[in-house]
Order: C-alpha cells, then sequence, then structure tokens
C-alpha cells in the first residue's frame, strides 16, 4: 500500500519561502507521475503542480508560475516543491498526491502565510 508523507510546512511571512517534501514507500517510486495539491480553508482541492516520473516534464497552475519548484529524487523516493515569493492567498494545507484528482495523497503539511 502506497504511503505519502509531507513535511516542510509552517508560518511565514509575505515573500518569504519554504521546502516542501513528500516522502513515499509502498510503491515503485520512480514509476510514477506525481502532483502537488493543496486545498485552503473552506474551498476545493487544487492542483498546484505536476512532475513526470522521470522528472523531465513539468507543469504548474498559473498562480504560481515563477514563484514554485516542484522536483524529485527517484532514488531517495522524494518529492519536492520550493515555494517562494510567497503570498497570502498561497496558505493552504498541501498534499502530494499519486493521481491528477488528489484521490491518492498523504496527510498534508500546512503552509501558512501571514505579517
Amino acid at each position: 500500500e502506497v504511503q505519502l508523507v509531507e513535511s516542510g510546512g509552517g508560518l511565514v511571512q509575505p515573500g518569504g519561502s519554504l521546502r516542501l517534501s513528500c516522502a513515499a514507500s509502498g510503491c515503485t517510486f520512480s514509476s510514477y507521475d506525481m502532483w502537488w495539491h493543496r486545498q485552503a480553508p473552506g474551498k476545493g482541492l487544487e492542483w498546484v503542480s505536476y512532475i513526470s516520473y522521470g522528472g523531465r516534464t513539468t507543469s504548474y497552475t498559473d498562480s504560481v508560475k515563477g514563484r514554485f519548484t516542484i522536483s524529485r529524487d527517484n532514488a531517495k523516493k522524494t518529492l519536492y516543491l520550493q515555494l517562494n515569493s510567497l503570498k497570502t492567498e498561497d496558505t493552504a494545507m498541501y498534499y502530494c498526491s499519486r493521481d491528477s484528482a488528489g484521490r491518492v495523497r498523504g496527510q498534508g503539511t500546512q503552509v501558512t502565510v501571514s505579517s
């Protein structure tokens, strides 16, 4: 059974940075495309970023382009999301997911952007 464990969230001021990690187990991580999703209070689950299984293809939702960077280390079975120039509207629970809809995801890590 696949397990995804996110970490790295926290409280940061606007303009700050965080690096989220997602450790995978119970699956052949290097064979799977991966996604980051987020859910803000009172809102639905939103797709944030995608990376192909080999890491060569990435994509981002428009609101984070140029500020967030997705990457992966298949040897370590770990997915990353670098968050720069954070805005208050980035406040959300962030999840790594093994599918585009976010059905198979971890427990999440909270990112709060506030002054």
